[in-house]
């Protein structure tokens, strides 16, 4: 649903976009046209963002982009941006809740290297990544399972979701077995991060 269905008036407080491309800014368009309190929205800084929502935001307060690879407080979730490789700028975020490490790669073809020493070494509970394709030699603007999997084995997460999933990669879901503790993630899915503060991603 659309984000205007899917949250009460007032529920939303903050808006955090990975990038500007139609299919991950396109339930802004309507949510703008709503009352209420402003909504503060972070993203990376692309000056053309997408169609007319800088000029006409409605309610969308859109703020500075957030810097890459520096924590930012947002009460006691702490995110951090991390640079990822697409056809428009787009952001990761690694989140930390009490602790507790998710960190969000979507849409990316395989990783920055600064983004990749950034994560490399640090303890990730959940990493959801990218995994458009099957197996592809000619992956671009988003990884293939090949590249996906290279990634989860270099940051070594505690579980890895796959999303972004074209209908070429459930039919290779149908037929064949991912690696333990690699999982393909569904729509409305909910992680839980601590075991009494669940997020929803």
């Amino acid at each position: 649903p659309l984000l205007a269905e899917r949250f009460a008036p007032g529920e939303l407080s903050r808006i955090l976009l990975t990038h500007y491309h139609m299919d991950h800014v396109q339930g802004l368009f309507a949510l703008r046209w709503g009352v209420g309190e402003a909504i503060p929205v972070w993203g990376p800084p692309d000056e053309r963002g997408c169609d007319d929502l800088f000029k006409h935001p409605g309610l969308l307060d859109f703020r500075p982009s957030l810097t890459p690879f520096v924590p930012h407080l947002f009460g006691a979730l702490q995110v951090t941006p991390l640079p990822l490789q697409h056809s428009k700028l787009t952001h990761g975020y690694l989140f930390d809740w009490h602790g507790a490490r998710l960190a969000w790669l979507c849409d990316t073809c395989g990783l920055p290297p600064d983004t990749e020493d950034f994560l490399a070494g640090q303890r990730i509970d959940e990493l959801v990544i990218d995994c458009n394709d099957p197996p592809s030699p000619v992956a671009r603007n988003h990884n293939d399972l090949t590249r996906a999997l290279a990634i989860v084995d270099r940051l070594a997460p505690r579980r890895a979701w796959l999303i972004h999933l074209s209908h070429q990669m459930d039919n290779w879901l149908a037929n064949n077995r991912l690696p333990e503790s690699v999982y393909a993630a569904a729509d409305g899915l909910t992680l839980s991060l601590s075991a009494d503060d669940p997020v929803t991603v």
